[in-house]
Protein backbone atom coordinates (compact mmCIF):
# COMPACT_ATOMS: atom_id res chain seq x y z
CA UNK A 1 0.00 0.00 0.00
CA UNK A 2 1.37 3.40 -1.01
CA UNK A 3 1.47 6.21 1.47
CA UNK A 4 -0.57 9.24 0.56
CA UNK A 5 1.43 12.21 -0.63
CA UNK A 6 1.95 14.77 2.06
CA UNK A 7 0.44 18.14 1.30
CA UNK A 8 3.03 20.85 0.78
CA UNK A 9 0.70 23.63 1.69
CA UNK A 10 0.03 24.30 -1.98
CA UNK A 11 1.68 27.69 -1.80
CA UNK A 12 4.69 26.88 -3.95
CA UNK A 13 2.58 25.08 -6.54
CA UNK A 14 0.00 27.87 -6.68
CA UNK A 15 2.69 30.55 -6.94
CA UNK A 16 4.43 28.72 -9.78
CA UNK A 17 1.22 28.87 -11.81
CA UNK A 18 0.75 32.59 -11.18
CA UNK A 19 1.95 35.17 -13.63
CA UNK A 20 4.73 37.54 -12.68
CA UNK A 21 3.83 40.96 -11.36
CA UNK A 22 2.48 42.86 -14.33
CA UNK A 23 2.37 39.68 -16.39
CA UNK A 24 -1.42 39.59 -16.44
CA UNK A 25 -1.59 43.21 -17.56
CA UNK A 26 0.87 42.43 -20.35
CA UNK A 27 -1.18 39.40 -21.40
CA UNK A 28 -4.38 41.47 -21.48
CA UNK A 29 -2.76 44.21 -23.57
CA UNK A 30 -1.43 41.54 -25.95
CA UNK A 31 -4.92 40.04 -26.35
CA UNK A 32 -6.39 43.48 -27.03
CA UNK A 33 -3.58 44.34 -29.47
CA UNK A 34 -4.33 41.25 -31.56
CA UNK A 35 -8.09 41.87 -31.59
CA UNK A 36 -9.72 43.34 -34.67
CA UNK A 37 -12.29 45.20 -32.56
CA UNK A 38 -12.82 46.31 -28.95
CA UNK A 39 -13.45 43.40 -26.57
CA UNK A 40 -15.68 43.00 -23.53
CA UNK A 41 -14.39 41.68 -20.23
CA UNK A 42 -15.92 38.26 -20.95
CA UNK A 43 -14.23 38.12 -24.37
CA UNK A 44 -10.84 39.05 -22.89
CA UNK A 45 -11.30 36.43 -20.16
CA UNK A 46 -12.09 33.77 -22.76
CA UNK A 47 -9.11 34.79 -24.92
CA UNK A 48 -6.85 34.39 -21.86
CA UNK A 49 -8.00 30.80 -21.47
CA UNK A 50 -11.09 31.26 -19.33
CA UNK A 51 -9.45 30.12 -16.08
CA UNK A 52 -9.35 33.55 -14.45
CA UNK A 53 -12.23 34.99 -12.45
CA UNK A 54 -14.34 37.48 -14.38
CA UNK A 55 -13.76 40.05 -11.63
CA UNK A 56 -9.99 39.61 -11.92
CA UNK A 57 -10.06 40.42 -15.63
CA UNK A 58 -12.47 43.30 -15.02
CA UNK A 59 -10.12 44.75 -12.38
CA UNK A 60 -7.08 44.45 -14.66
CA UNK A 61 -8.96 46.18 -17.49
CA UNK A 62 -10.10 48.98 -15.17
CA UNK A 63 -6.53 49.47 -13.92
CA UNK A 64 -5.15 49.53 -17.46
CA UNK A 65 -7.77 52.12 -18.38
CA UNK A 66 -6.84 54.14 -15.29
CA UNK A 67 -3.21 54.06 -16.42
CA UNK A 68 -4.29 55.22 -19.90
CA UNK A 69 -2.90 51.98 -21.33
CA UNK A 70 -6.18 51.03 -23.04
CA UNK A 71 -9.29 52.84 -24.20
CA UNK A 72 -12.86 51.85 -23.45
CA UNK A 73 -16.31 52.56 -24.78
CA UNK A 74 -19.72 51.78 -23.33
CA UNK A 75 -21.20 48.53 -24.58
CA UNK A 76 -24.41 47.24 -23.07
CA UNK A 77 -24.14 47.40 -19.29
CA UNK A 78 -20.34 47.34 -19.36
CA UNK A 79 -17.44 48.39 -21.52
CA UNK A 80 -15.53 47.18 -24.54
CA UNK A 81 -11.77 47.76 -24.36
CA UNK A 82 -9.19 48.36 -27.05
CA UNK A 83 -5.41 48.59 -27.03
CA UNK A 84 -3.74 51.82 -28.00
CA UNK A 85 -2.05 50.69 -31.18
CA UNK A 86 0.55 53.43 -31.63
CA UNK A 87 3.57 52.65 -29.41
CA UNK A 88 4.46 56.35 -29.14
CA UNK A 89 0.93 57.15 -27.96
CA UNK A 90 1.08 54.35 -25.36
CA UNK A 91 4.40 55.66 -24.04
CA UNK A 92 3.17 59.26 -23.96
CA UNK A 93 0.07 58.23 -22.02
CA UNK A 94 2.17 56.26 -19.53
CA UNK A 95 4.44 59.28 -19.06
CA UNK A 96 1.42 61.54 -18.49
CA UNK A 97 -0.03 59.08 -15.99
CA UNK A 98 3.24 58.89 -14.05
CA UNK A 99 3.65 62.66 -14.03
CA UNK A 100 0.06 63.21 -12.87
CA UNK A 101 0.64 60.75 -10.03
CA UNK A 102 3.51 62.72 -8.50
CA UNK A 103 2.82 65.67 -6.20
CA UNK A 104 6.01 67.46 -7.31
CA UNK A 105 5.73 67.35 -11.09
CA UNK A 106 8.13 70.30 -11.49
CA UNK A 107 10.97 68.34 -9.88
CA UNK A 108 10.13 65.25 -11.92
CA UNK A 109 10.19 67.28 -15.15
CA UNK A 110 13.44 68.97 -14.13
CA UNK A 111 15.13 65.63 -13.54
CA UNK A 112 13.69 64.24 -16.76
CA UNK A 113 15.05 67.17 -18.80
CA UNK A 114 18.42 66.99 -17.01
CA UNK A 115 18.83 63.43 -18.28
CA UNK A 116 17.83 64.03 -21.92
CA UNK A 117 20.34 63.52 -24.68
CA UNK A 118 21.29 66.71 -26.57
CA UNK A 119 19.22 65.54 -29.55
CA UNK A 120 16.14 64.84 -27.41
CA UNK A 121 16.56 68.18 -25.64
CA UNK A 122 16.67 69.97 -29.00
CA UNK A 123 13.52 68.13 -30.09
CA UNK A 124 11.76 69.09 -26.87
CA UNK A 125 12.79 72.75 -27.24
CA UNK A 126 11.50 72.81 -30.81
CA UNK A 127 8.19 71.26 -29.74
CA UNK A 128 7.75 73.78 -26.94
CA UNK A 129 8.31 76.69 -29.34
CA UNK A 130 5.49 75.60 -31.66
CA UNK A 131 2.21 77.45 -31.14
CA UNK A 132 -0.34 74.95 -29.91
CA UNK A 133 -4.03 75.50 -29.27
CA UNK A 134 -4.83 75.89 -25.58
CA UNK A 135 -6.33 72.92 -23.78
CA UNK A 136 -10.02 73.40 -22.93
Amino acid sequence: MQAAAKPTGGGAEVRSRRRSRGGLEEAVVEVLSKAKRPMTTAEVREALGGDLAYTTVMTVLARLHGKSAVTRQAEGRGYAYAAIRDPAERTARRMQHLLAGDADSATVLTRFVDNLSPADEATLRALLEVDRPSAP
